[in-house]
């Protein structure tokens, strides 16, 4: 690379000349920042092109192009790898991106999937609409049923498995040790998607599960101002998915890696707070005369199932039904919250509700959304942080409203 233009030089050249360069790649200061600095670069420069080859050619470690590589994007990866336990991970600009490249990775033309039943409504679509088209089968079984799971890896003899700590919106919790045994058994690699639970509550790696998915967008970064996504596994299988995401291209920016690093500073904190709350929250719905049924891992999973988790939290998120509730009541209600927000996110420091037939189950039509449990009364809660006293009182004042009890 020729020499950099001292302010000597810029001094002989032309206005532009100087607008473009001055000020431009001062030497960095020998002192360490606090946080992470934010590069916002798409190239990066090096002493002479023999460097430069060395890092393109897997020589020598180093950045060159954004879409290859970015120490700040970098400083996330370790983050996450470091409270997944796990080797490596890589970041992604989606959860959906992260999720759609775990697969590709795992699958060809002519491989099958096994898959929980109750996957997020966009994930199912993604293996339907994208992964069918590529010939690729998706076999869907009831991640609760062990009997079925069991039978269904053993006879499909599938490439990948794909099933989530916490099925949304159903909040039921897949037996994951048993999950990865049956899975490696047959040559499966197992993908789960712990968004729900966070690595605060549950390390999927520790039941040997392969690739751990996470929607950043979600918990991780918590303030619901940032997309992201990350897949955390060994270096072998974060290799592969290196090379699908610089062909594929769905990377995370510099700014938005940020942000999602400084989430991930106060998450056990948030997450502490968060399952604290939805666990009284699903207890005063539980005695709730308007209420049918609450689902709520703290209720409804397993002695085996709920040895995933790290501790007795079990996250934020809560579901109910309300009592013969239609489309109709369900939008009177939650029009009726005040605190609630009607967001279709989760995991953020304010609460939000939310109508999965309408939202997270919307491309699936009705049958299909009941014959996986998806009822027209059903309600998703992502409790925030806010004094739980008022998230009740709001829950009680929006079915009086609706319901005029008590």
């Amino acid at each position: 690379m020729s020499r950099q233009l001292e302010r000597e030089d810029l001094r002989r050249r032309g206005a532009a000349t100087r607008a473009v360069h001055a000020g431009e790649r001062i030497p960095l200061p020998i002192e360490r920042s606090t946080t992470t600095p934010i590069f916002p670069t798409t190239t990066f420069l090096h002493p002479d092109l023999e460097s430069l080859d060395a890092v393109f050619g897997g020589e020598q470690a180093g950045y060159n192009y954004s879409r290859h590589g970015n120490p700040t994007i970098r400083a996330l990866e370790v983050a996450m790898a470091a409270l997944e336990e796990t080797d490596d991970a890589i970041a992604f600009g989606s959860g959906m991106a992260a999720l759609h490249a775990a697969i590709l990775a795992c699958v060809t033309a002519g491989s099958k999937i096994v898959a929980s039943r109750e996957l997020f409504g966009a994930t199912y679509t993604l293996l339907q609409a994208i992964f069918d088209s590529l010939e690729v089968e998706s076999i869907f079984v009831d991640q609760l049923d062990l009997e079925e799971m069991e039978s269904a890896i053993a006879s499909v003899r599938p490439r990948a498995v794909l099933v989530e700590t916490i099925s949304n919106p159903l909040l039921n919790v897949a037996h994951l040790p048993l999950i990865a045994e049956w899975s490696h058994a047959v040559g499966a690699t197992v993908i789960c998607d712990n968004t729900f639970a966070t690595p605060v509550l549950v390390n999927p790696s520790k039941f040997g599960i392969d690739l751990v998915m996470h929607s950043t967008t979600k918990y991780i970064g918590g303030h619901g101002d940032v997309l992201g996504g990350v897949i955390c596994g060994d270096t072998d299988r974060i290799e592969d998915l290196i090379r699908v995401s610089r062909l594929a291209g769905g990377v995370i920016g510099p700014f938005e890696a940020w942000l999602t690093l400084r989430g991930v500073k106060t998450m056990p904190l948030r997450v502490r707070q968060q399952s604290e709350s939805a666990s009284l929250v699903a207890a005063w719905l539980a005695q709730h005369p308007a209420i049918d049924c609450v689902f709520y891992p703290g209720y409804s999973c397993s002695t085996e199932a709920a040895a995933v988790f790290n501790d007795d939290r079990r996250g934020g998120m809560v579901s109910f039904e309300i009592a013969n509730a239609g489309r109709d009541e369900v939008f009177r209600f939650l029009d009726a919250l005040e605190v609630f927000l009607p967001g279709t996110s989760l995991g953020d420091v304010y609460s939000l509700a939310v109508s999965p037939p309408m939202s997270t189950h919307r491309a699936l039509d009705e049958d299909a959304q009941v014959a996986i449990g998806i009822n027209p009364g059903l309600i998703r809660l992502s409790i925030g942080i806010e004094d739980v006293e008022d998230l009740i009182a709001d829950l009680d004042q929006a079915l009086r409203r609706i319901y005029r009890t008590g």
